[in-house]
């Protein structure tokens, strides 16, 4: 097999393969076994059937026909191995030459990944806001606290601010009653915001067994983004009573026995997520940074595929009815062409980053172990509320196991750049990079750290693994 490969520009070639008939007798053969068990010949058995008589049975040209559709798959896949290049996508194959006996000439453009130049990791440098934990700080974890172990009682009396509401739903249409909009027995703060908008004021000085009527959006299921009517009857309403900041209070909340020892494992944790806060923040400034510096082709066959993948998504979140985005986009008051160039924009930059990444993880010779696969799958099946191995099933059903697997290298990459990087608090404090991400020193920084930190710096480097209809889809 001979193969030339042709630049087209920085982000596509043309690949020209070369073979002759004596490297095609293994497709012959499994071309005359295929047809001949396909084939009813009177006086052979199904499958017996010689190869002459299956070519004046049916002709030459189906033959070849056959031997052609197995080989140029395989013998594209070894030219792109032996030429070394890093496809991107499906290739454009067009059949140049048949010479019956001789050889077989076909051609294939494909996408390909660009050479990166990347910048000194070294000399970057981004500076994050300084660490502060107040004590309105540890007050707001201490309300949260005491607004978790409230206690309620049923009160006779029209719903206030702060009360708890037991509630029945139901939404229509012109009339016509939403199935997938009706609940029974809900439970709802008053003043939480956190139902539909419009509740707190219809349910707002009710009292059990009084009932309300409203309009509101629908943001969710068949008919998101369209107004509804609703009507809200309230069956019961509970005031709630918060419990008093005591040491007995931090018993009951917490392993500790005083509000003092409390409040200082609050401020320890708070300083724990504030760190983390400005650890992703610089993480994605280092990002922008290579982003903004660094030269990257995008082939326009992945940037259109990310590009009708977000699309999809969008038409998809609303039950893949047009007409119920469009009245969403409306609602937002943004037009459809507003968003064709907002999801454009996003997806041009998410195949930028993907590249980028990637180039830096072969640059980092970042490789990822089984151990760090799984878990990355733990945790994004925590997120979509799915079992692990549910998860799991999808992307392979899906054909994403790859992309998830190289959503995790990307992550490890980054992060080698972070570590990289100098990071500088504006009080000009130079940050460690271990105590910045809540882990501990280990004996290879390059490798451990970037593993213990992986979950977070996934997050920033992909476009997000994201349930759909045939299963999580990993761009």
């Amino acid at each position: 097999m001979k193969s030339t490969v042709e630049h087209l520009n920085p982000t596509r070639v043309k690949l020209t393969v070369e073979v002759g008939f004596d490297e095609l007798k293994p497709h012959f053969d499994k071309a005359y076994k295929t047809l001949a068990g396909q084939v009813k010949v009177p006086g052979f058995r199904p499958g017996k059937v010689p190869a002459k008589i299956l070519e004046a049975r049916l002709g030459r040209g189906s033959i070849l026909t056959e031997v052609v559709n197995d080989a140029v798959p395989a013998k594209y896949g070894e030219a792109v191995g032996k030429e070394e290049l890093s496809v991107l996508g499906q290739p454009d194959i067009e059949i140049s030459k048949i010479e019956d006996g001789e050889v077989l000439e076909f051609t294939a453009e494909v996408d390909v990944r660009p050479e990166i130049t990347l910048p000194e990791l070294s000399g970057i440098s981004v500076t994050v806001d300084d660490l502060e934990v107040t004590e309105s700080d540890i007050d707001e974890q201490v309300e949260a606290l005491r607004d978790r172990f409230a206690t309620t009682v049923t009160v006779d009396r029209p719903a206030a601010d702060g009360d708890q509401v037991t509630v029945n739903l139901r939404a229509s249409i012109g009339g016509e009653p939403l199935a997938d909009a009706t609940a029974d027995g809900l439970t709802y703060r008053v003043g939480s915001g956190e139902l539909i908008d419009g509740i707190d004021e219809a349910v707002t000085g009710l009292s059990a067994g009084d009932s309300a009527s409203f309009t509101s959006t629908l943001v969710a299921g068949e008919h998101a983004g369209e107004d509804a009517d609703i009507e809200v009857s309230v069956t019961a309403v509970a005031e709630r009573t918060l419990p008093e900041i005591d040491d007995d209070f931090a018993q009951l909340a917490s392993e500790f026995d005083t509000v003092a020892a409390l409040r200082d494992d609050l401020r320890e944790k708070i300083t724990r997520v504030k760190n983390l806060q400005r650890a992703g923040d610089a993480r994605d400034k280092i990002l922008s940074h290579l982003l903004e510096v660094t030269e990257i082709p995008v082939p326009e066959g992945a940037r259109k595929a990310e590009i009708e993948g977000r699309q999809h998504e969008a038409v998809h979140s609303f039950g893949h009815d047009e007409d119920a985005l469009a009245a969403h986009l409306e609602s937002i008051g943004q037009t459809r062409e507003e968003l064709d160039a907002e999801i454009e924009s996003s997806a041009d930059e998410a195949v930028r980053t993907q590249l980028l990444l990637d180039a830096l993880a072969d640059a980092t010779a970042a490789t990822v172990t089984q151990q760090e696969f799984s878990e990355r799958v733990m945790y994004n099946a925590q997120r979509f509320g799915m079992r692990p191995d549910e998860y799991f099933q999808q992307l392979q059903q899906a054909g994403q196991l790859g992309g998830l697997f190289a959503e995790v290298r990307r992550g490890k990459a980054l992060m080698s750049a972070v570590q990289q990087a100098t990071i500088t608090s504006l009080s000009g404090e130079t940050l460690d990079f271990a105590t910045l991400f809540g882990i501990e020193a280990v004996d290879e920084p390059a490798d451990d750290e970037g593993t213990a930190a992986g979950d977070a710096a996934a997050d920033a480097a992909s476009t997000d693994a994201v349930p759909t209809e045939s299963g999580p889809a990993a761009h």
